[in-house]
């Protein structure tokens, strides 16, 4: 299914620049813009930002590394 028609970008594109961005590094936060910059484009209108990330939130690799979870709900990382 076609995601964003200004980029002729589809679901399974999205769906390979996480798992190949995961897989090539465990601990990288995926972002629209790295998924968007791994294919080589560029976002346009922004129309289908919410499909988008409705996309990329159905991908289990878009998880956020276990190091890094603490971040998201506000507490401070301890240094180990």
């Amino acid at each position: 299914m076609i995601i964003c028609s200004c980029q002729n970008i589809s679901c399974r594109d999205i769906h390979a620049a996480i798992d190949w961005m995961r897989a090539s590094d465990k601990e990288t936060l995926i972002t629209p813009g790295k998924v968007f910059h791994a294919l080589g484009k560029k976002a346009d209108c922004g129309g289908c930002v919410p499909l988008f990330l409705e996309t990329m939130r159905a991908n289990p690799n878009l998880e956020v590394p276990l190091e890094l979870q603490s971040l998201r709900r506000g507490r401070k990382q301890v240094a180990g």
